[in-house]
């Protein structure tokens, strides 16, 4: 008996988690697609639950989440988000998490701790996923803890394009917060047109979270416009010590430039209060009226995560978005 040709059909689905719906519905609004709809509420004693209204068969399935406070609950709603696809005979299932959670425990600083990052990878290949989107990872090894493909995307260029519109003609310099982003400073210092780069040396006790001591500045900062780079900022206490510690060594100003602004207590007050003349971050995490303040820009990378979902859809290349870098 000869086999019976077929002509399968490619559909793209695209879910939201209940952290972030108007960077998922801006990224829906790009490929021209609506945000499945589902049922979702929590039972009395905090458990969740999700069910879709419409039949995922066969689909590819992008599922996105912000994960923000309480990260807990996000992570947990995603996961089950996951296993509803897959229980429901979704194709391909891509979590899209513009925020890696846990990415700080990326290795253990001492005995007896736990490489946190690493469980999450596991707890969404147990959960059906087969492949993870994210943006800027704390340390990009990361995407070596997760058994299938990750496409780890870069919000640089939205930052860097900013950058140059507002700055373009000053005299930059580029400075990372710690010895660790020296290549990263690098990366953004030839975006910039080959600027010069300073880093911050400083000491962190792993016992004392949110904490870091800004000891002194390596590299020429003096009368220039630091563009301080990070991938996140917390409770701000570093990269308010690191601005301080720059306009203590002659800098003429200095811009902030981050990719997730998580800003946990105090650091709305730090960063309203430092004498940064901008601070940038992306809408990769919800960042709510109350926490905004007048030197805060806020940039979209809904265009980039619909471009790359798009072209991991048509099985395109991701890479090419970022020539060749990621």
């Amino acid at each position: 008996m000869s086999p019976k040709s077929g002509t399968p059909k490619k559909n793209l689905m695209l879910f939201s988690g209940g952290a972030h719906k108007e960077l998922a519905e801006e990224v829906a609004k790009h490929l021209n697609v609506t945000i499945t709809p589902q049922t979702a509420h929590t039972f009395a004693n905090g458990e969740l639950f999700v069910r879709f209204e419409e039949s995922v068969r066969g689909t590819d399935a992008f599922v996105i989440q912000a994960h923000t406070t309480p990260i807990n609950e996000y992570v947990m709603e995603q996961l089950i988000m996951v296993d509803a696809l897959k229980r429901a005979s979704a194709k391909r299932i891509t979590v899209v998490m513009p925020f890696y959670p846990y990415a700080r425990q990326d290795k253990k600083h001492k005995g007896r701790e736990p490489i946190s990052a690493r469980l999450i990878a596991d707890l969404f290949k147990t959960a059906g996923a087969d492949r993870i989107m994210t943006v800027d990872l704390h340390t990009a090894q990361i995407q070596g803890f997760f058994d299938g493909p990750v496409d780890h995307l870069m919000a640089q260029s939205v930052l860097a394009d900013h950058i140059k519109d507002t700055y373009g003609e000053a005299d930059i310099t580029v400075v990372s917060p710690d010895s660790g982003r020296v290549r990263l400073a690098e990366k953004w210092a030839q975006q910039l047109g080959d600027r010069p780069i300073a880093f911050i040396h400083k000491t962190r006790d792993p016992d004392k979270p949110n904490q870091a001591v800004a000891n002194r500045v390596v590299g020429k900062v003096e009368g220039k416009l630091c563009v301080l780079i990070d991938d996140m900022i917390d409770t701000g206490g570093t990269i308010v010590k690191a601005t301080e510690a720059l306009l203590e060594q002659g800098a003429a100003d200095v811009v902030i430039a981050c990719t997730h602004g998580i800003l946990s207590d105090p650091a709305t007050e730090r960063l309203s209060q430092c004498k940064a003349r901008e601070v940038i971050v992306t809408n990769s995490l919800p960042i709510p009226d109350e926490k905004r303040f007048s030197g805060l820009t806020v940039l979209s990378i809904a265009p980039m995560l619909a471009e790359a979902i798009q072209q991991v859809f048509e099985d395109g290349s991701v890479t090419s978005l970022f020539d060749g870098a990621a």
